[in-house]
């Protein structure tokens, strides 16, 4: 396992890493980011990261308070990414092999997404919505709003 000083989520917690568009949320024990673009500048709009802000490597090592503040969080931003991306589906998922500090994928189907770019294929569609640092910021900006509504 990484110590925590060279884990890229720690890193990103101790504001070392500059996050395109910023962060979403952040309380406590939780932030909430947009996925970084890809070494060609893209990336699939409407792809969060939601993370706990203290080194955890697992679901099993959260603290209930730590649980509960991420449920509650991809709840709410769930809603936000139907209502801002009017998303057909928002999918959560934990992989957890490269990078051992638990982060949530929170990832929005966009509206006609084929079936063979559905669940963990979603980024795969070539149709779907894909921006840079200026559509991240955009967005991110726009879930920030609907959170302190």
């Amino acid at each position: 396992m990484k110590p925590a000083a060279a884990c890229f989520v720690c890193q990103k917690v101790r504001g070392e890493i500059a996050i395109p568009g910023g962060l979403i949320y952040r309380d406590e024990l939780v932030q909430a980011t947009h996925l970084f673009p890809n070494r060609q500048g893209l990336v699939y709009l409407g792809y969060l990261m939601i993370e706990p802000l203290r080194h955890a490597p697992e679901l099993a090592d959260l603290t209930v308070e730590e649980a509960q503040a991420i449920g509650l969080l991809m709840s709410r931003l769930s809603r936000a990414l139907k209502e801002i991306l009017k998303a057909e589906h928002v999918y959560a998922f934990v992989l957890g092999d490269d990078v051992p500090h638990l982060h949530l994928h929170l990832v929005a189907r966009h509206r006609g997404a084929p079936q063979q770019y559905r669940g963990v294929h979603v980024t795969e569609w070539p149709e779907a919505p894909r921006g840079g640092k200026a559509e991240i910021i955009t967005l991110t900006a726009r879930l920030h709003a609907f959170l302190a509504r």
